[in-house]
Formats: structure tokens, C-alpha cells, sequence
């Protein structure tokens, strides 16, 4: 029987792939390693490499997808890489036979990737390919159109970490109250009982009633799911959410909505607005209370357990004991920060800084294509608007006097207008997709 649980071999969804840039190698970090996505030129699949080039250890994500090879350059010295991370050229080589009788050597890492369910999978134990070739994915079984499925997906760099992600996933009970007014009504609160269904290594599976019938599973180490009924039995919503842990004190979470009914209206809401205006809204409820809530566990958990430094008195806590349970039992309540030689974070000052805990830019706008494009839609219709204003202000000021109230009169207020929305972009729209402020007591 398996006593142990290893983190490193399992698959993980780095992204989806919508969000990838094809012509730009990409930086993320899994369980401490650095890594690089990018597309060969000629290639429908991605591939992700560690994040080192094999000469003088330079980044390879600060490299370029050569236009001529279609292979993986290295912005130091030149060196290319193909998909499988053979070096295919040495610009300094004096002859080829350099590279041919070093091959072995001269390869940067790749890893064993999969493209499936619109996600970017990898698998960060090099040493376990064959492995890896045998394990399924942890897919979820509502991603599937076929059972009359639509979802989107979103991602975003969170500031705290793996086993608080987690913990604050499988605890349901804090929407009504951190996420008031978003996807909770503290005023509507109740108990919440839970069924332990299963408990294993590498799966947990939950039942639960309140506030509608749902069924969790936590399949270890990313996959963490709520399939939920209303109505008939037909009608079902899903979160399903995939957990990375990035670094001591950092996730990631990669998740996707699924449901089987509302399609038209899924179909015609732009993917960014739905981030501006839900998800992001979600994830900023969270931030500061589960960053501050990390340090203060750390603190405490130097001289005695979570069991004593929580108080989880009620069938609500029933899965955040299961959890922690679990990580105690098959981790020894760690992280492998050692294994990949990162020391455990260590806090000295609770982060008060808002403006970075809860930077959107950098944890979600930068990595989603969706918003991303619209950002730059807007700031150009920002700069049309003004130009726009500018011209026909100008314009009917040189207008004769008989033309000014027939003709310049309407095209002023036009301009008015636009200058309005120009306005509203600015103070407004625009913000959401750097950083709003998340105050609780004004919620």
C-alpha cells in the first residue's frame, strides 16, 4: 500500500491554451522548477522544457522561436533547440561533429507534455517519462460538450500558498461571508453538513446538501471539483479547479466553469468580462485573508499543531479537517520545497500592501489572451476618442458662423459624448484589469 505521496509525479495543467502565446516562449514555475512553454514553428503541440540552456545556464524562456528553423533559440549564445530538446546548432561550433559527438550532453530538458480538455499538461519528473505515458489525466467529466457542456477557463497567480489554496477550496462555507455580494449573501448563511464518501492516498470525495446538493472531490495534487445540482437533477454547474503549488508562499490556480444549460448566454459574453467582473472579484475576496491567514498559521505551527491553532468545531470544517488530515498522513504536512532545494518561506511582517496583493496585471491580465486583447482594444479606442474630440473641437471652432449651430452644434456633442466614455474607460474600465481595491467592510 502507498504511504507517501510523491508530488512530482502527477500531471499538471500549467494553462489553458488559449492563453499561450505561440510566438513567445513562456516562463511559469511548478514545484519550485522553473520551466518554458513554447511552440515549434511547424508544430500543432506545445512543449515545455526546463527553463535552462545547457551551456552557460541561461533562461531559455528569454529566448525566440527562430523564424527560419522553427526551433528554440537561446538569446545568449545562439544555441537551438528542437521539440524533443536536441541541440540542433552551435553558432560558435567550428565544425558539426562538435555537436554531433556531444548530443547527449548538449540537450536542454523536455518534459512529458499532453494537450487536453483546452489545457496545457505537464509532467515535472523528467526521470518518470515511461510513467508518465501511463497515468491518465486528471480530467474532469464535465468538460465534455458531448454530454451538453459549455465552460471557460481562467488563470491567476495567487499570493499564498499550495495547502492554503486547497484548504480554502474544500470550505464552502466561507462564500456567503468573503464573497458577499459576488457569489454569497452573508445574510443567507447556514450550516452545512458533509458526508465523508471516500478518503484515500489519491482521492477524497464529499457529499453535501447545503446550500444545494453538490458532490466534492479532491484527487490529489491539483484536482479539486464541485459538481452541483439544482432544479431537476439535469441542471448542473460545475467549478472545477486545478491547484498548482508555484513556490513557498505562491499558487496557481487554473480553473474552468462548466455548465449544461444557459449556452446561448456563455456563447455571448465576452471571456474578459466575465474575469473583470466575477472571477477576478472571487479571487480578490480571498487574497489578503488567506495571505495574512498563512503567516499567522506559520507562526503558530512553530510550537504547536493546526489541530490547536484552529478551532473547527462544526460538520463545515469536516473537510478542511479530511484535508489536513491527509496532508499530515501522506506528506508529513510538507511541501517538497528540500527536494528541489528551496528553503521554507519565512515571514517576518504580515503584507498590508493591497496594491500588490492584489495585482491583477501581474497574476491574471499578463497571462490571459482574452484580456489582454481587450485591454489593448480599449486603450486604442481611448486614444480615438480623444483624437476624435480633439479634431472636432478644433474643427468648429474654424467652422463660419451659419455652419456652427446647424452642423458643429451636433458634432461637439458627439464629441461630448465620446469624451464621456473616454472618462469612464479611464476611471472605470480600464482599472479592472490592473488593481480595484477589495475592502471587506464596504462589501
Amino acid at each position: 500500500m502507498q504511504t507517501e505521496f510523491n508530488f512530482f509525479q502527477h500531471w499538471y495543467p500549467l494553462s489553458p491554451i488559449e492563453d499561450l502565446d505561440p510566438e513567445i516562449p513562456v516562463p511559469v514555475t511548478l514545484l519550485g522548477i522553473r520551466l518554458v512553454i513554447w511552440k515549434p514553428r511547424y508544430s500543432q503541440n506545445y512543449q515545455v522544457f526546463l527553463d535552462v540552456c545547457p551551456h552557460r545556464l541561461a533562461p531559455l524562456s528569454e529566448g525566440r522561436v527562430d523564424d527560419k528553423t522553427g526551433n528554440l533559440m537561446c538569446s545568449y549564445h545562439g544555441w537551438q533547440f528542437d521539440s524533443q530538446g536536441i541541440c540542433t546548432n552551435i553558432p560558435q561550433a567550428e565544425n558539426q561533429q562538435i555537436i554531433e559527438k556531444n548530443r547527449q550532453n548538449f540537450c536542454a530538458t523536455a518534459l512529458p507534455v499532453r494537450q487536453e480538455n483546452d489545457l496545457l499538461w505537464v509532467w515535472p519528473d523528467v526521470k518518470t517519462a515511461d510513467l508518465a505515458a501511463t497515468t491518465p489525466l486528471p480530467l474532469s467529466p464535465q468538460i465534455d460538450a458531448e454530454k451538453g457542456f459549455v465552460w471557460s477557463s481562467y488563470v491567476r497567480d495567487l499570493e499564498y500558498d499550495w495547502e492554503i489554496l486547497v484548504e480554502n477550496l474544500v470550505d464552502p462555507s466561507h462564500v456567503p461571508f468573503a464573497h458577499h455580494g459576488v457569489q454569497g449573501n452573508r445574510d443567507r448563511a447556514r450550516p452545512i453538513v458533509m458526508e465523508i464518501l471516500e478518503s484515500t492516498i489519491n482521492f477524497i470525495e464529499v457529499f453535501t446538501s447545503e446550500p444545494l446538493p453538490a458532490k466534492i472531490t479532491f484527487e490529489p495534487p491539483c484536482r479539486l471539483e464541485y459538481e452541483i445540482s439544482f432544479g431537476s437533477a439535469e441542471k448542473k454547474v460545475g467549478l472545477v479547479t486545478y491547484c498548482l503549488p508555484v513556490s513557498p508562499g505562491k499558487s496557481r490556480i487554473v480553473a474552468q466553469f462548466p455548465r449544461n444549460f444557459a449556452k446561448t448566454i456563455h456563447r455571448l459574453t465576452p471571456r474578459w468580462w466575465n474575469h473583470i467582473r466575477e472571477r477576478n472579484l472571487v479571487l480578490d475576496g480571498d487574497m489578503v485573508l488567506l495571505n495574512q491567514q498563512e503567516h499567522l498559521l506559520q507562526q503558530k505551527q512553530s510550537n504547536k499543531s493546526w489541530k490547536t491553532a484552529y478551532k473547527l468545531p462544526t460538520s463545515a470544517d469536516r473537510l478542511v479537517i479530511e484535508f489536513r488530515n491527509w496532508f499530515d498522513k501522506y506528506c508529513g504536512g510538507k511541501l517538497p520545497w528540500s527536494e528541489v532545494g528551496i528553503s521554507e518561506k519565512n515571514n517576518s511582517l504580515i503584507n498590508n500592501n493591497h496594491a500588490l496583493l492584489l495585482d491583477r496585471y501581474q497574476q491574471h491580465t499578463q497571462h490571459c489572451s482574452s484580456c489582454r486583447q481587450a485591454l489593448k482594444n480599449l486603450q486604442r479606442l481611448q486614444i480615438l476618442l480623444l483624437t476624435y474630440f480633439i479634431i472636432i473641437v478644433s474643427g468648429v471652432a474654424i467652422f463660419p458662423d451659419n455652419l456652427r449651430i446647424q452642423i458643429g452644434l451636433p458634432l461637439v456633442i458627439t464629441a461630448l459624448l465620446g469624451i464621456g466614455i473616454y472618462a469612464w474607460l479611464k476611471l472605470w474600465l480600464i482599472p479592472q484589469f490592473y488593481f480595484v481595491d477589495y475592502i471587506h467592510a464596504k462589501k
